[in-house]
């Protein structure tokens, strides 16, 4: 019986040593977009809230760059008034991008149009929106794929557990900072790194 039950333990532990090796394959294709290793940050683009433009992170090379997964309903919602007033007392040297995401209680669930409508008639948002993304999961767009992988990022793993999560990226695109969504944008641990 022992010996039975030594041998399943082996054959669980060769079975995650492989899955394990499966998933650190230096290639990873996300939403018919592939990233390796090497990829960096500046070179991953998006598309405009309600536009056909694409938002390059490279655009905005030389200014810290906070990106925010955002959404309509939810509690934290507020945080756009907190983060439109970061993005105008810092944008000689931040840009703020919003990405709207449905993934957390369905808390963004209207239309492109709906979403540029409420962000600039609510909180007089001036800083970019994206499209609507998924931060999470098997579609999870490209950039935050590289956000909340080590293997891409180079200095941690994070997981996007609620509306609002925050990063930080230098004026070269190295990441410096995450921050959950009870850390309000006004902070001082946001705002220590961008002064």
């Amino acid at each position: 019986m022992k010996i039975a039950i030594v041998s399943f333990l082996i054959l669980i532990g060769v079975f995650g040593v492989y899955r394990y090796l499966k998933a650190s394959n230096t290639r990873i294709i996300v939403d018919k977009a592939t990233i390796d290793s090497n990829a960096k940050v500046l070179d991953l683009c998006i598309k405009k809230l309600n536009s056909e433009e694409q938002l390059c992170i490279s655009d905005f090379k030389g200014k810290k760059v906070l990106i925010v997964n955002v959404a309509s309903q939810c509690g934290f919602t507020y945080q756009y008034k907190d983060l439109e007033k970061l993005y105008e007392t810092y944008k000689d040297k931040l840009v703020i991008i919003g990405f709207p995401c449905n993934q957390f209680g369905s808390q963004e669930p209207g239309t492109e149009a709906e979403i540029a409508t409420f962000c600039s008639s609510k909180y007089d948002v001036t800083f970019p929106i994206t499209t609507k993304v998924m931060v999470k999961g098997e579609n999870q767009h490209p950039i935050y794929k590289w956000l909340t992988s080590k293997k891409l990022n180079g200095v941690g793993d994070y997981s996007v557990s609620w509306n609002f999560n925050k990063f930080l990226l230098d004026e070269n695109g190295k990441l410096i900072g995450y921050f959950s969504s009870r850390v309000n944008p006004l902070d001082k641990d946001i705002t220590g790194l961008i002064q």
